[in-house]
């Protein structure tokens, strides 16, 4: 298991989701372990959104057993966001056309290629669970009549370099790295996170827009603070955003 960065790993050949699979089996669970699906029947996205589980993308979720206060929890959405990163660069050689789109999504030449689901139960207590959900548009990715107006649009790893990368193999080059992040956040914090998300993030000191479910905001991608917050430079001054979707 050392691959895996010492996590464990479950294959499943079809599952509701990863997630859900995780917190099921989350009691049993000794040590670290990925949960990897053939065929995800109800996979999901952010706010309980739909995700497009086809035969042959990735589908599959890291379980944890956090110590820390879910501010700090919540902080390793930006190590899967670099571990994906590196695992695919590792694969394709291509280190220019993959980027980090704030909160949660991997971006490949300006399209969404992947997005991340952190889900928590009994933080702050011994049972405390963290199911990293993880999905890869590895061979399809779903139509524009499935994608929200205005947002990024979605590609395939297949589509946009020629690479039919298996499940299996892609986590094999996602496990090191997120094992290689995370013994980086535990030891050192989220700084060094933070430094190299910016280096790699979409839209730096472009204009965007931030939309919550109350408000609209836009304005120039400034930052992150050293809470993961996205701050939003606007007329008035800089905006911190815990929470948000991000518009080009």
């Amino acid at each position: 298991m050392s691959g895996d960065g010492g996590a464990g790993r479950i294959t499943l050949p079809e599952i509701d989701s990863t997630n859900a699979e995780g917190f099921r089996r989350a009691a049993t669970l000794v040590r670290p372990t990925w949960i990897l699906a053939g065929l995800q029947t109800a996979g999901r996205g952010r706010r309980a959104r739909p995700w497009s589980s086809p035969e042959g993308n990735f589908h599959g979720t890291l379980v944890l057993k956090p110590a820390e206060p879910p501010e700090t929890v919540a902080l390793r959405s930006f190590a899967a966001a670099l571990a994906l990163r590196d695992a695919f660069v590792q694969l394709t050689g291509l280190p220019q056309s993959f980027a980090l789109k704030w909160p949660n999504d991997v971006l490949c030449n300006g399209d969404k290629i992947a997005g991340i689901l952190l889900e928590s139960q009994g933080l702050n207590t011994p049972d405390a669970t963290l199911c990293i959900g993880i999905g890869v548009n590895l061979i399809a990715a779903p139509d524009a009549s499935q994608i929200e107006p205005g947002a990024v649009p979605a590609v395939s790893l297949l589509q946009e370099t020629g690479l039919r990368i298996a499940p299996e193999a892609f986590l094999d080059a996602l496990a090191p790295a997120y094992a290689h992040w995370e013994t980086t956040f535990r030891a050192e914090g989220f700084a060094p996170l933070r430094t190299a998300w910016l280096s790699h993030a979409a839209r730096l000191g472009q204009p965007i827009r931030a939309r919550t479910g109350t408000e609209t905001r836009d304005g120039t991608f400034e930052t992150i603070d050293a809470t993961g917050n996205l701050i939003l430079r606007m007329a008035h001054g800089p905006v911190a955003i815990p929470a948000a979707e991000v518009f080009f």
